[in-house]
């Protein structure tokens, strides 16, 4: 039986990956890890990349699916690589997420104590809300990778 629901959120979960594999491809190792002067606070295409690993892992892996997979959340945000690295990142969370995903669908919720968010509803949320939050974070990190890049391609720094 097809599950259009996960159809669906698989196919734009893909073209975002496909997007922000883009943008590695745009920053290179000389600006992936480069931030834009004057904006306090604001992360690098690596950094957001290893985020999105990251929050893709926590949420699918380990909430939904119940896998052991280690977080460190604040790192994420400081950490520095090449592309290469990067997209092994992005590789092994697109490669993951169908089957995460799929569990969400069919097995739902499987450790709601697993440590690696910042959210305090983690015992009430239903597994749909787990996939929409998925895609949200995805857009909205992907949507940060492009904002970084054109500015710090345009700065050259």
């Amino acid at each position: 039986m097809t599950d259009a629901v996960l159809e669906a959120f698989l196919k734009v979960t893909n073209e975002l990956f496909d997007t922000l594999d883009g943008v590695l491809d745009d920053c290179g190792d000389e600006f992936v890890n480069a931030v834009p002067a004057g904006v306090p606070g604001i992360n690098s295409v690596y950094a957001l990349t290893i985020h999105i690993g990251g929050a893709i892992g926590f949420w699918g892996g380990s909430f939904v699916s119940g896998e052991v997979i280690p977080r460190d959340r604040d790192a994420e945000f400081r950490a520095t690589g090449t592309v290469a690295e990067a997209r092994a990142v992005l590789t092994n969370t697109r490669t993951q997420l169908p089957r995460w995903a799929a569990n969400a669908r069919t097995t739902g919720i499987l450790n709601r104590g697993a440590a690696g968010t910042t959210r305090a509803d983690t015992t009430t949320v239903t597994p749909e809300y787990v996939l929409t939050h998925i895609l949200r974070e995805l857009a909205q990190h992907v949507g940060h990778a492009q904002i970084c890049r054109d500015v710090v391609l345009a700065a050259g720094n």
